[in-house]
């Protein structure tokens, strides 16, 4: 096993889903990890593990979302590792790519937010497959520019967190605009 893969295992057994379903999830991930050389590459089939970055402003009031060019809906930022052979350092690239946000920064440490597995349809020459998706939580200002990577995004646009989940339109935003509301409430209290 991989120093890489060896990591990515010790931060997935830290991390616990708020659900079964975000549990089971994680069992899949892990298994996954420590069972396919090349978990992270995108040309594993029929799956391999992909990052995630949800973006929000410092009081939690908005998520900045990308209406995907490709797969034609609201996104969370994120994609493929490209060789970092791991999500946390790939999304840092895949952010700055696909907003052009030049202020951000993870929620405190780097580790794990969410995690979800979400299938993916066939594009062009690729197959469908499925991306094992390891999301984490940045936090970035409102006040300042941002442009949609080219090739990657149409629009971007800040939301509000009450109704991120009618633009993400899936269970595993669902989970996370919960986690992102309960998070909310603790630093208002």
């Amino acid at each position: 096993m991989t120093p890489e893969q060896t990591l990515l295992l010790a931060e997935l057994k830290a991390y616990r889903g708020v659900d079964e379903r975000e549990e089971g999830f994680r069992q899949h991930i892990m298994e996954h990890v420590a069972s396919t050389a090349k978990w992270w590459h995108r040309d594993t089939l029929p799956g391999h593990v992909t990052a995630s970055a949800f973006v929000v402003t410092p009081d939690f009031e908005w998520m900045l979302l990308h209406h995907h060019r490709k797969h034609h809906r609201w996104l969370q930022f994120g994609g493929h590792d490209n060789g970092e052979q791991h999500p946390a350092k790939a999304v840092l690239r895949e952010l700055a790519e696909e907003s052009g946000l030049q202020n951000f920064s993870f929620f405190g440490q780097p580790i794990i937010f969410d995690l979800d597995i979400h299938d993916i349809p066939p594009l062009g020459q690729q197959p469908a497959h499925q991306h094992l998706d390891i999301r984490y939580l940045f936090v970035a200002p409102k006040e300042q520019s941002f442009r949609p990577g080219l090739g990657e995004s149409n629009i971007l646009r800040w939301v509000s967190v009450h109704r991120a989940n009618d633009f993400l339109q899936e269970e595993g935003g669902n989970r996370v605009c919960s986690k992102l509301k309960q998070i909310q409430l603790a630093r208002k209290s």
